[in-house]
C-alpha cells in the first residue's frame, strides 16, 4: 500500500483517488476517469466533494453509494482521527467563536466545535494541515485535538457560527429593542426583507430572528421556546416531542427578539403584564409557507414566549401516514361519513388532535358541501374551510360562534373544544338539525368521554341520539429507520410484552426492535411521530348503556368485545411492525383496564 505523505498540504484529488483504490473502494478505471475530467477545473473545490457529487458506489459488499458522511468517515479512520458530525443543537456559537477570529478559522478551513477545561477540539478537512495547531495550543494554554468532518458541514457552519456569534454580540452591545413604531406589516413576512423598517442596530436581531426560523425549520422543530431566566434567556426547540436547549442569549437580546417576532406577530408590543396570542406566516428557505402561533406569558423574570410550527403539508398526508391502520381507518370513515351526529377526538394537549380533524375536514370538504369551524385559536389556515376565532374580548365565545353558524346553511361545523355545558348543548342541537359536528374532549380514553359529557351536564339520551363516535389518541415516536436493531430475546422489554400485551392475544413478534442512535437521528434512536388510536363506535347496546348511572368499565367492557383496540394494543401492533418501541407506547398510552 502507498504511504501516505504526511507533510504540511492541502489534499488533492490524485491523492484522495489514490487511497481509496489502495483501501479497494474505487476502481483505477473509475478514478482515472474522474481526474481526466476535472483536468482544467476548479481546484478550490475540495475533492471529498467531488468524489462524492459523483455518486460512486463501493467496490466492498454491500456496494453501497459513497456519500460525503461516508467518505469523511473513512478519511478520518485511514488517517487516524476521529470523525464528528457537526450537530448545531450541541455547540455554543459563543463560546467556540471566541477560540478564533473568522479570518484565521477560514484561512485554514478550520472550526471550533467544542471547549472544555482541559482541550479545545476543532474540527477540519484537511488532515495533513496543522501549522495552525501549535498556534492555537500557545494561545489557548489547552491542548489541542482535531478531528475530522465533512468539508461541505466546515464551510457552511464556519458562516453561520461566526455571523450569529457577531449578531448577538453587536445586539447585547446596543443593548436596545426593536422600534414598536407605526411600521405596516404584512400577514405574510419575507424573511430578512424588512431591514429598511430598522437602524442598524436592530438589523441584527433581524438576522438573529431570521436564523432561528430557518434553524428551526431545518430541524423539524414543532415548538420554539425563547425563555427568560435570572441572568440570561434560553432558546430551546421542541422535536419529535422532547425539548432540545439551541442557544443561551444575553437577556437584552432575548428581549428584542420576543419584541421583533410580537411586532410581526401583530401584537402589543409594549404590554408584558398579559397573556398575548398572535399569529406569523413565513417560508422555508425552499420557500414552502409556513404558519407560526405565537403566545406570551409574563413569568418572574420577563416575557416569556413559544411559537407553535404548522406545517401545511400536514394537511396533505395520508391516513396511513399520520398512523391509522386499515381497520382503525374503515371505522373513522364510516362514522364520518354520516350526514350528521357529533364525532369527538380526544387527549391531551400535543397528541395530534387537530392535525386528525384538520385532516379529515380536508378530505371531506368537497365542493358539494360548506364545512364551518369555530376555534380558539385558528390552528392552520386553510382556504377549504369558513373560519372563525373566539374573540372573548368581544363576547364571542364557542356557543356564540356556533349559534352563529348555524344560520351559515353548513354541512360540516368543527367546534375546537367542547369546554362546558352551553357548548356541548350547541352543538348537540346542530348535531339534531342535521349537521356532522367534530369536536375535541381531554379525556384519556375513549369510553371516558362519555362519563366527561355526563359530569358537564348533558342528558344521557341527549348523547344517545347524537354520538356516532369517540377516538382517543396519542403520538409517540418512530423508531429511526438508519439504526434501529432487534432485542435479545432475554431483554426486560420483552417480559412487559408478557404481562401487558398477551392478555388480549396479540401475537408476539419474532423480534422486537430497539432504538440505537445514530447521526440521522442525533443518537436518539428515533426520528419522527405516528398516531396510535382506541376507536369507539356507538352501537345499540352500548346506547342501552348510558344512562345517569353509566359504569364506564362497562361501557369499556362492551366497546372492546365490539373491536375497539385500547390505546396499548393499538401501540403494540406498531411495535410488532417495528415502527416503535414498547418503551415509548408504555409511557404515553394509559393501561387499558386503569383509563
Amino acid at each position: 500500500m502507498k504511504q501516505m505523505d504526511t507533510h504540511e498540504h492541502k489534499l488533492t484529488l490524485p491523492e484522495i483517488l489514490g487511497m481509496l483504490v489502495a483501501d479497494g473502494l474505487v476502481s483505477q478505471a473509475a478514478a482515472d476517469a474522474l481526474i481526466a475530467e476535472r483536468r482544467g477545473q476548479r481546484q478550490d473545490i475540495h475533492p471529498l466533494s467531488i468524489v462524492a457529487a459523483r455518486s460512486l458506489k463501493s467496490q466492498h459488499p454491500p456496494y453501497k453509494v459513497l456519500h460525503l458522511e461516508t467518505l469523511t468517515e473513512w478519511l478520518a479512520s485511514r488517517v487516524g482521527l476521529e470523525y464528528y458530525h457537526i450537530d448545531p443543537l450541541k455547540i455554543d456559537f459563543s463560546v467556540v467563536t471566541d477560540i478564533m477570529s473568522n479570518d484565521y478559522a477560514a484561512r485554514f478551513g478550520i472550526l471550533p466545535v467544542q471547549v472544555t477545561a482541559t482541550e479545545v477540539i476543532v474540527a477540519t478537512s484537511e488532515p495533513f494541515l496543522r501549522d495552525w495547531e501549535k498556534v492555537l495550543q500557545h494561545t489557548q494554554r489547552k491542548a489541542i485535538r482535531r478531528v475530522i468532518a465533512t468539508p461541505e458541514d466546515i464551510s457552511r457552519y464556519l458562516v453561520e457560527f461566526y455571523n450569529l456569534a457577531r449578531s448577538v454580540k453587536n445586539a447585547a452591545q446596543s443593548n436596545r429593542q426593536t422600534k414598536s413604531g407605526q411600521a405596516s406589516f404584512e400577514q405574510l413576512v419575507e424573511l430578512g426583507k424588512t431591514k429598511q423598517q430598522f437602524d442598524a442596530n436592530d438589523q441584527h436581531i433581524v438576522t438573529i430572528v431570521d436564523w432561528l426560523w430557518q434553524y428551526a425549520f431545518e430541524q423539524r422543530a414543532s415548538d420554539i421556546h425563547i425563555e427568560p431566566r435570572r441572568d440570561l434567556g434560553l432558546v430551546r426547540f421542541r422535536i419529535d416531542g422532547v425539548l432540545h436547549q439551541v442557544y443561551q442569549i444575553p437577556m437584552s437580546v432575548m428581549i428584542a427578539m420576543t419584541s421583533r417576532i410580537k411586532l410581526l406577530g401583530r401584537m402589543d408590543v409594549i404590554e408584558k403584564r398579559r397573556p398575548q396570542d398572535g399569529r406569523i406566516k413565513t417560508r422555508t428557505a425552499d420557500g414552502q409557507e409556513v404558519e407560526l402561533r405565537l403566545s406570551t406569558l409574563p413569568t418572574a423574570f420577563g416575557e416569556k414566549l413559544v411559537m407553535r410550527i404548522f406545517d401545511p403539508e400536514v394537511l396533505v398526508r395520508d391516513f396511513s401516514e399520520l398512523g391509522f391502520s386499515e381497520e382503525d381507518l374503515a371505522r373513522w370513515n364510516k362514522m364520518t361519513a354520516q350526514p350528521n351526529g357529533i364525532i369527538l377526538v380526544t387527549g391531551p394537549t400535543g397528541s395530534g388532535k387537530t392535525t386528525t380533524l384538520y385532516s379529515t375536514l380536508k378530505h371531506l370538504a368537497t365542493p358539494e358541501v360548506n364545512v364551518c369551524t369555530i376555534e380558539d385559536p385558528i390552528e392552520m389556515v386553510e382556504p377549504a374551510f369558513n373560519q372563525m376565532q373566539v374573540q372573548n374580548g368581544i363576547d364571542l365565545n364557542f356557543v356564540d360562534g356556533l349559534r352563529a353558524l348555524m344560520r351559515q346553511d353548513p354541512d360540516i361545523i368543527m367546534v375546537g373544544e367542547i369546554r362546558d355545558l352551553e357548548t356541548a348543548d350547541m352543538a348537540i342541537q346542530a348535531a339534531l338539525t342535521g349537521h356532522l359536528v367534530l369536536s375535541t374532549l381531554h379525556t384519556n380514553d375513549a369510553p371516558s368521554a362519555i362519563t366527561r359529557l355526563l359530569d358537564l351536564g348533558v342528558a344521557p339520551f341527549m348523547i344517545n341520539a347524537t354520538v356516532l363516535g369517540i377516538m382517543a389518541q396519542r403520538l409517540v415516536r418512530t423508531l429511526c429507520p438508519h439504526c434501529k436493531k432487534p432485542l435479545p430475546p432475554q431483554d426486560e422489554e420483552n417480559k412487559f410484552w408478557d404481562d401487558l400485551v398477551a392478555p388480549w392475544k396479540t401475537t408476539r413478534p419474532a423480534q422486537l426492535q430497539h432504538q440505537s442512535g445514530c447521526l440521522e437521528c442525533r443518537m436518539t434512536g428515533y426520528q419522527g411521530r405516528i398516531g396510535i388510536y382506541e376507536i369507539l363506535m356507538m352501537s345499540p347496546e352500548l346506547r342501552k348503556l348510558i344512562t345517569p348511572a353509566t359504569d364506564i368499565a362497562r361501557i369499556r367492557e362492551v366497546a372492546y368485545r365490539e373491536g375497539m383496540k385500547p390505546l396499548r394494543i393499538s401501540g403494540a401492533l406498531k411495535v410488532a411492525a417495528g415502527t416503535t418501541t414498547l418503551e415509548e407506547i408504555i409511557k404515553v398510552a394509559p393501561p387499558a383496564d386503569q383509563a
